[in-house]
């Protein structure tokens, strides 16, 4: 694996760590972390050392606050120049045309990689705008007291479109219209995150690291095609009809059941040996 300037990785026990590492940035996204989280997603795919990843934010302030605003070219629509160059060469966030008008933030989600390997986030202070293009492709969140979730978009005359369709995949719709319609005057707590379904756990910021380890390491102690086709089956049922998706559910089984991976688990049965469990 590389070495990134914007995010920094390490492997240990099976899980690939992921931390936005722009702190003084309040871990805002800018182009080169699209691309190097798009290269860390695709490259994970082919890497049989990781069996789960975690996505998380440096520093307790901020997960991810969306787009780094320094690379706004705030003339379009109305000058399309493309970039923040300013003769077309598509520098900055913006577009040539509106007919091709790429979403800068295509690509920063695991799913949008086609990457299938389990993903949890570990959210450790403000998540928002465009961190819901992250949030709304892991698997499950795990989130500290203190964090916090709301979407700015409409403050500075922005339409928020992909990320609320996003988090459609973990919110009530009433709670996606509010968040996204109120803007930066209201922030969802950690709490009423988990009540609505968005966050599956909150835990003092103290024990985040911990607790998503265990979860992470525990999820990649088990067979890779089995983990990775229950992945797979539950977003296909999430987003597919209910028929369609028992239908397609045929194919993961035979795909996701292997001899050594049936083996293991009779094996485990056979010894008593039963994985330690925690009441949540």
């Amino acid at each position: 694996m590389s070495t990134f300037e914007t995010i920094h990785y390490e492997e240990k026990n099976g899980v690939a760590w992921v931390t936005l590492n722009r702190p003084e940035k309040y871990n805002a996204f800018n182009t080169l972390m699209i691309r190097e989280l798009h290269d860390i997603w695709r490259s994970l795919r082919n890497n049989g050392d990781v069996r789960c990843a975690v996505l998380t934010g440096a520093g307790d302030k901020a997960f991810c606050t969306g787009l780094d605003r320094s690379e706004v070219n705030v003339d379009w629509p109305d000058a399309l120049e493309g970039g923040s160059d300013g003769h077309g060469h598509g520098n900055g966030i913006g577009f040539e045309s509106p007919l091709m008008h790429d979403d800068p933030g295509e690509f920063l989600g695991p799913k949008s990689c086609d990457l299938w390997k389990p993903v949890i986030a570990a959210v450790n202070g403000m998540a928002c705008g465009g961190a819901f293009y992250m949030l709304g492709e892991v698997d499950f969140i795990i989130a500290a007291e203190h964090a916090t979730f709301f979407d700015p978009h409409v403050d500075f005359g922005m339409p928020a479109v992909f990320e609320p369709i996003h988090m459609m995949q973990k919110m009530p719709i009433q709670e996606v219209m509010r968040m996204s319609l109120l803007g930066s005057a209201e922030r969802m707590s950690a709490e009423r995150a988990f009540q609505t379904g968005l966050v599956s756990e909150v835990v003092p910021g103290s024990e985040l690291v911990d607790r998503t380890t265990w979860a992470a390491e525990t999820i990649a102690s088990y067979p890779t095609l089995a983990v990775q086709a229950t992945v797979r089956a539950i977003w296909s049922g999430n987003e597919l009809s209910r028929h369609q998706a028992l239908e397609q559910g045929y194919a993961l089984i035979a795909l996701g059941t292997t001899a050594a991976g049936l083996r293991e688990g009779q094996t485990r049965f056979e010894s008593g040996q039963r994985t330690p469990w925690k009441l949540r």
